[in-house]
């Protein structure tokens, strides 16, 4: 499994000529540096910031929106409670291309079109957040919800005073599942934003086979190492955090 990846590293460190030799060299080349010199002068590394940015946003927003919605599946009772989360898991099974087409429009009608707005706020609710969460909060004792009650703590206040502290590897599950969908993002990016200054990673590395007159495969594997690195790292780093959540989840 790891194989195509080391030989991405190797071929990012190559020039095109050392990337097309056979048979295929196996040592690093020299070249890694100029490659993402040549990357960066394309607007790479702005992108890597809009990415980073947009990425950091959604899953803030993501996870503060998914906790509100679980707080009020869990501890609150209104009209067409379980019909309005049966229609949220429902929304599960919708893939982000069935709504390109009105979501396009909305961002039209808003003038959003170009700019952050429309990389991010379309982003902000996950019906998988709010199914996370509403499984983690039915497994904690009603008790505490009661007894914050009686103490005169809003709800809001309940959920940063009580919940939080107790969902920290659900949090963590949920931060890397949303920064690793938000930073992988490429078609809404392409439909949405014209202006290459405010476009995303992936939507760069797609840009790197254009480099030049024929495609340098040393450039367009530097700027995939490069654009998988954030990824891999908030995976190591929230490792324990993203087991432990998805563990802790289950219905009672």
């Amino acid at each position: 499994i790891s194989l195509p990846a080391f030989y991405a590293v190797l071929v990012s460190t190559m020039t095109r000529d050392q990337a097309f030799q056979y048979p295929p060299r196996l040592v690093p080349g020299t070249d890694f540096f100029d490659n993402v010199n040549t990357l960066w002068d394309q607007g790479f590394g702005r992108m890597f910031v809009n990415t980073s940015i947009a990425a950091a946003v959604v899953v803030v927003g993501k996870t503060v929106t998914s906790m509100l919605a679980g707080l009020a599946f869990v501890y609150f009772r209104f009209p067409f409670k379980w019909f309005l989360f049966f229609f949220v898991l429902l929304t599960l099974l919708m893939p982000t291309e069935i709504i390109i087409v009105p979501l396009f429009r909305l961002m039209a009608e808003l003038e959003w079109g170009d700019t952050k707005y429309a990389l991010t706020v379309p982003f902000l609710a996950s019906a998988t957040g709010a199914f996370l969460f509403r499984q983690h909060f039915s497994n904690i004792p009603r008790e505490l919800a009661e007894a914050a009650q009686i103490d005169g703590a809003s709800p809001v206040r309940f959920m940063f005073t009580v919940l939080v502290p107790m969902s920290w590897n659900v949090i963590g599950a949920m931060a890397v599942i949303q920064f690793i969908y938000m930073w992988n993002q490429y078609l809404w990016p392409v439909i949405i934003i014209k202006d290459p200054g405010e476009q995303l990673i992936q939507v760069g590395v797609v840009n790197a086979f254009a480099v030049g007159a024929q495609t340098d495969y040393g450039i367009v594997m530097a700027g995939a190492v490069i654009a998988s690195l954030p990824p891999l790292l908030v995976f190591v780093l929230l490792q324990r955090q993203f087991m432990s959540g998805f563990a802790l989840t289950r219905d009672k």
